[in-house]
């Protein structure tokens, strides 16, 4: 929205930072089964701008599961003017930890094992 962005009508860069932390976060929350808080943005680039009218696709993939905590890492990808081009706008990796019901950290449980 136009809010979001500067003059020049490019969106804030910490408005698609909260954007993929958002994204990262519900990956994360996921495979945590429960809260999450972010403890770490690293490696993060900016390769284009965002413009106002663009649609943002955050994309996620868990990379590494700790005792008690999650990295993700995340493509951000911009549909120009809503229906144009595709353009990979940022990358970045966030690590969570996985926190109890007093914000403390807990390990993240085992993954499920599907039935055969």
């Amino acid at each position: 929205m136009p809010a979001d962005a500067n003059p020049s009508g490019d969106i804030f860069g910490g408005w698609v930072l909260a954007q993929m932390d958002i994204g990262a976060g519900i990956t994360a929350g996921q495979r945590a089964n429960g809260r999450v808080a972010t403890v770490a943005v690293d490696a993060m680039q900016f390769h284009l701008p965002v413009y106002v009218g663009d649609v943002l696709c955050v994309y996620s993939e868990i990379k590494r599961i700790g005792r008690t905590s999650i990295t993700v890492g995340l493509e951000t990808w911009a549909l120009r003017g809503r229906i144009g081009d595709r353009v990979k706008v940022t990358e970045a990796i966030f690590t969570f930890v996985a926190i109890d019901k007093d914000g403390n950290p807990r390990p993240v449980p085992p993954l499920k094992e599907e039935p055969a």
